[in-house]
């Protein structure tokens, strides 16, 4: 019963907060090195003529209204959001009277051009960040045709900002799709080998059933010259065991599909893969009961409805969800008591509930949490509904709907007129 660990603070502040915050670490930098600090003579720089103006401070007011807007449009529309922070960044060197656009008023650039190269396709990315240095090379040129002294130096640093912010964010979305792709084939190698499981526990029962049906007909062969009512009574159980064991094949074998191995690993999952006794069903829930309160964990079953015989791959099924959600509020859960609720009051369905008062999902702990998926592959080739999740008021929650097939009535001999039975 695994689930995600909450994400870090600082994963959950959206990239539109992380622009404006570097947008005011940016100006809050280029008033500072304009100003004469203690321990310094004179300034790092010389202020510009129009800084401190009102048209100066009007044009930085209307930069951070676009920067603001820029990153606000990075989730929606990454390449306009990135052209209104590239507006900014120009608008804002313009009152600094500098020949080049400062790493200060590019640092908001940055942080944009890492999220759009993490969190979109590597060719938003790429065009994100020819737009930043095509902006700078662009600014360059429009001051060099005018004959105005440029920055080269420094705007080759603030150009090589661009490429390392870019190289930062696509290694994220590498790592990022790496991971993903690794959790799917993980999952699906997990499907498949719960799948296999459960194919061998249909085999043994499958077995079981036409040895039934073996020692039936055996039986009948020997009695029907001399005991036609005993025989028609084993070929009845014939009719019925072997009606009860193509319904569970078409139910089973319909849904579990042949899959090829993937990985190196999936042979190594498979072979420790824990054995499955096909022998056990709800009528060992109390055994089961008993040894995991023996164990420290008190379980208290509950049963509502009569008890009536189940077709065998609902009821391992049934037992198999319990067991294994009993075994994760043992592992995880961290409470000394667990509740199992059966409920076979309905005759088309079986319903389980099995709950805790323990720690939420949040807190469970770090296993693979293929345990979920096993249980949820068992309703799902039942044709059944299965949910877990935390309860409102605390702990979790997991239950399992199994529907039921209608039990095959037995035949009625009729008497035939004319011949004696």
């Amino acid at each position: 019963m695994h689930a995600m660990p909450p994400m870090p603070l600082l994963k959950r502040v959206q990239p539109s907060v992380w622009v404006a915050l570097a947008w005011a670490a940016g100006a809050v930098f280029t008033f500072l090195v304009r100003l004469r600090l203690p321990g310094e003579e004179e300034p790092a720089v010389l202020a510009g003529v129009l800084i401190y103006r009102w048209d100066g401070l009007a044009m930085l007011a209307v930069a951070t209204c676009l920067a603001v807007a820029g990153g606000r449009r990075l989730a929606g529309r990454p390449l306009f959001g990135t052209a209104l922070l590239l507006g900014a960044a120009v608008l804002a060197t313009t009152p600094l009277s500098v020949g080049e656009i400062p790493l200060a008023q590019f640092l908001a650039v940055d942080v944009a051009l890492f999220f759009v190269a993490s969190t979109r396709p590597r060719r938003t990315g790429l065009v994100a960040a020819a737009m930043a240095l095509g902006t700078l090379v662009g600014y360059l040129g429009v001051r060099m045709l005018h004959g105005w002294n440029v920055g080269m130096s420094a705007e080759t640093a603030v150009a090589m900002t661009v490429v390392i912010a870019w190289l930062i964010g696509n290694s994220t979305h590498q790592a990022r799709e790496y991971a993903e792709q690794s959790r799917v084939q993980a999952a699906a190698r997990a499907v498949t080998a719960e799948r296999l499981r459960i194919a061998r526990e249909m085999h043994d029962t499958v077995a079981h059933s036409i040895g039934i049906i073996a020692l039936q007909a055996g039986a009948a062969a020997r009695v029907i010259e001399t005991q036609p009512v005993a025989a028609r009574e084993a070929l009845s159980s014939i009719e019925n065991a072997g009606r009860e064991t193509l319904a569970g094949l078409r139910r089973m074998l319909g849904a579990l599909r042949q899959a090829e191995p993937e990985g190196p690993g999936y042979a190594a999952e498979l072979a420790h893969a824990a054995p499955l006794d096909p022998a056990l069903g709800l009528a060992d829930v109390d055994r089961l009961a008993a040894t995991t309160t023996a164990a420290g964990v008190r379980v208290d079953v509950r049963w509502h409805g009569e008890p009536r015989p189940l077709p065998p791959e609902i009821d391992i099924s049934a037992y198999r969800i319990i067991q294994e959600a009993v075994t994760n509020v043992v592992r995880h859960a961290g409470t000394p008591s667990c509740r199992v609720t059966v409920d076979s009051s309905r005759t088309e369905e079986l319903s389980i509930e099995i709950t805790d008062d323990g720690r939420g999902v949040r807190q469970r702990g770090r296993g693979t949490g293929w345990g979920l998926v096993g249980m949820r592959e068992r309703a799902t080739l039942l044709h059944g509904d299965f949910a877990a999740g935390p309860r409102p008021a605390g702990g979790f929650r997991v239950t399992a709907r199994l529907p039921v097939p209608v039990p095959v009535p037995v035949p009625v001999p009729v008497p035939v007129a004319g011949v004696r039975a």
